[in-house]
């Protein structure tokens, strides 16, 4: 990644800002330190738009990208590789080509679909872990068959997977290309879970979306790794809109994939044609969030610190070694 801040002001305060101050209310909260990280083409930030569950959806969420001009970096689904058939994997990666699109899929079978009560407990739950050995198998199969259709962006649940599929990567039995991005459901909250996770293998990591600006600088200063976070997050992730925070975002967490969740609509995980409809409309509406999201970086002139169009490189990152 390239190391650079020029240009960066000492915070993106607005105009209310300095009119709240002349009022004498005061000018709010300290600005946190500017991230002196950049993705590799020296961008701030890049645009994800989460939820993306199946060709049908994908084609929907393209569309109405096209017809709003919207520049949008990577499309993630959340159901897993298991609930796709071939055809539809194949599918979704040429139409994620032809639109300059990185695609990344949800690996396997988690816990939270598994039998067992204790992830139901308040102290005892799993989320998207694997459970038991025979879910790592699972997951290092779904990782497999996805590499083996063109995907090489993979959605990673649990710690063990991921340390996993690095060293699998590192072996050259997935593509060295393959970039490996952690699920929000397990995603780091402080700064040495946030190295841990950089060197176990992870590329991007979906850092909790309700992290203060403070916490989230502190985050960034432990590692290079790309940072995903929820501008627009689903409510059984708390629901939060951070709209107007996205200029201090994008300067305090660089590199960040701002990432346009959905609040109050259903949870469709898995999806299948039952809730087809939904998901259309679902991610119809987040491409329209992302448009209102980068509406307001327009207004504060960062719109060219986003990365090009197609860009998916992270750049060198610091590992753990792994075992001979």
């Amino acid at each position: 990644m390239v190391a650079t801040n020029e240009g960066q002001p000492a915070d993106h305060g607005s105009a209310g800002r300095a009119l709240v101050a002349g009022l004498g209310f005061g000018a709010g909260e300290p600005a946190p330190p500017a991230s002196p990280v950049r993705f590799p083409d020296g961008g701030a930030f890049r645009v994800e738009i989460p939820s993306v569950e199946g060709p049908g959806p994908l084609t929907a969420v393209l569309d109405e990208i096209e017809t709003r001009g919207l520049l949008v970096h990577r499309v993630s689904q959340g159901s897993g590789v298991m609930m796709l058939s071939d055809t539809e994997i194949t599918e979704m990666v040429d139409m994620c080509d032809r639109a300059q699109v990185e695609l990344c899929l949800f690996l396997g079978p988690r816990a939270s679909w598994d039998t067992g009560a204790g992830r139901y407990t308040s102290a005892g739950g799993l989320g998207t872990r694997a459970r038991g050995g025979d879910q790592l198998r699972y997951c290092v199969d779904d990782a497999l068959r996805a590499v083996e259709l063109g995907v090489r962006s993979l959605l990673v649940g649990d710690e063990g997977v991921l340390w996993a599929l690095h060293r699998l990567r590192e072996a050259g039995t997935l593509p060295a290309d393959t970039r490996f991005k952690v699920s929000a459901l397990i995603g780091p909250a402080n700064p040495a879970s946030f190295a841990l996770f950089e060197g176990i293998g992870a590329d991007s990591v979906n850092v909790p979306g309700d992290l203060s600006l403070a916490q989230l600088a502190s985050v960034r200063a432990a590692g290079r790794a790309a940072i995903d976070l929820y501008v627009e997050s689903p409510d059984n992730l708390g629901g939060y809109v951070r709209h107007f925070e996205i200029p201090e975002l994008v300067r305090t967490v660089a590199p960040v994939y701002l990432k346009f969740g959905l609040r109050n609509a259903p949870d469709i995980y898995p999806v299948g044609e039952h809730l087809r409809d939904v998901a259309v409309r679902s991610g119809r509406e987040r491409v329209r969030r992302a448009e209102l999201g980068m509406a307001l970086l327009d207004r504060y002139g960062l719109l060219e610190q986003a990365s090009p169009r197609g860009a998916r490189d992270i750049g060198p990152l610091t590992r753990l070694p792994t075992p001979a």
